[in-house]
C-alpha cells in the first residue's frame, strides 16, 4: 500500500475535515499547546492488524491541514508488528510520542481507520482459514464503502483474501441486470464478444445449470455461479471439467463461514464473499494517551 499517494492522501484529509480535526474545542479549552504526550494503541480482542501504516499520514496530513504544528511526531511499532500479523488482546500496536493536543485531535480518526480495516482483514482470515488445505481462493467484491474501497480492498488482502475487480473498468462480469437488458444470455454474450475492449476475459453470471449451458455454448470464458446450492455447483464443476478448454468456475452468493467450505470442496477456482467489506464488524483497539 502506498501510503503517500495522492488517493490515500485525500481520504484521510477528507476524515480529518469531516472531523473538524484542527478546530478540537475540548482539546484546545483543556490541554496546554506545549504539553507532550505519549499515546499507546492497544488491540483488546484478537484479531488481525491493518492499516499500520497510515497512523503516521493521517499526523502528516493533520500538520498540512493545520498549518501551525512544529514539533515532530515518533511512531514507534515492534519488528514483528506489521499489516497482516495476528494480534492478541491486550498487545501493543505502536506508541505515538507527540504534541498532545494534535494527537487528541487525531485520536477518533487513527482508531477509525484502524478499526475499520483490521476488522475486514480479520473477517478475511477467518474464511481463509476455513477454507484451509483447499485450492480455492477468498475474493472480495465491490460492495464497499464509498471512497474508502482502495483501504477495504488493501484490508481484505491483509487477511489474506484476493481482491476482484477494482472498478466497473476492471474487466467484463456480466451480471444478471446486463443479461435481462440484453435480452438473454446468448444475445449478451455476442454483444459482448463484439464489443469488449481488449483480452479481458468475459465472466458472466448464471443461476440455473441450465443457464451454465448456455454460458458454455456461447463463449463464457469465466462463470459466475450465482446463488447456486453446494450439490449444483459440485455438478456445474464436474460439467466444466469435462471441457476441452479451461473455464474459471467462481461462486457467490449466501456465502458464510459456516458454508464455505462446503463450497469450497465442490472444486470451484473462486468465492466471493461481499460480507467481507459490508458487513465486517470493526474490532476493538483503544489508545490510551499520558504525559510524555
Amino acid at each position: 500500500m502506498d501510503w503517500n499517494s495522492r488517493r490515500i492522501t485525500a481520504i484521510i484529509e477528507n476524515a480529518l475535515l469531516e472531523d473538524k480535526a484542527t478546530r478540537d474545542a475540548t482539546s484546545y479549552a483543556c490541554i496546554d499547546p506545549n504539553q507532550r504526550a505519549s499515546a499507546t494503541i492497544l488491540a483488546k480482542q484478537d484479531c488481525i492488524l491493518a492499516g499500520i501504516g497510515g497512523v503516521g499520514r493521517i499526523l502528516d496530513a493533520y500538520a498540512a491541514l493545520d498549518g501551525a504544528v512544529t514539533s515532530h511526531y515518533e511512531v514507534t511499532t515492534h519488528p514483528e508488528i506489521f499489516d497482516g500479523i495476528r494480534l492478541h488482546n491486550g498487545q501493543s500496536i505502536a506508541v505515538i510520542r507527540h504534541n498532545a493536543r494534535v494527537i487528541l485531535s487525531c485520536e477518533r480518526v487513527i482508531l477509525n481507520f484502524l478499526q475499520r480495516l483490521s476488522g475486514i482483514a480479520t473477517l478475511t482470515r477467518q474464511f481463509v482459514d476455513t477454507v484451509t488445505g483447499i485450492k480455492v481462493k477468498i475474493l472480495d467484491t465491490r460492495k464497499t464503502v464509498p471512497g474508502l474501497r482502495v483501504l477495504d480492498k488493501y484490508a481484505v488482502r491483509c487477511g489474506g483474501g484476493q481482491n476482484h475487480r477494482l472498478d466497473l473498468s476492471d474487466g467484463v462480469l456480466i451480471k444478471n441486470n446486463h443479461i435481462a437488458l440484453a435480452g438473454g444470455i446468448v444475445p449478451v454474450l455476442e454483444r459482448a464478444h463484439k464489443n469488449r475492449r481488449g483480452t479481458q476475459p468475459i465472466e458472466i453470471e448464471v443461476r440455473s445449470l441450465e443457464e451454465l449451458d448456455q454460458a458454455l455454448a456461447h463463449g463464457g470464458e469465466a462463470i459466475l455461479l450465482d446463488n447456486m446450492s453446494v450439490e449444483d455447483v459440485k455438478k456445474a464443476v464436474k460439467r466444466c471439467s469435462n471441457l476441452e478448454r479451461r473455464v474459471p468456475l467462481e461462486t457467490s452468493g449466501g456465502i458464510t463461514l459456516e458454508n464455505v467450505r462446503a463450497y469450497a470442496e465442490t472444486g470451484v477456482d473462486f468465492i466471493s464473499v461481499g460480507a467481507l467489506t459490508h458487513s465486517a464488524r470493526a474490532v476493538d483497539l483503544s489508545l490510551r494517551v499520558v504525559p510524555a
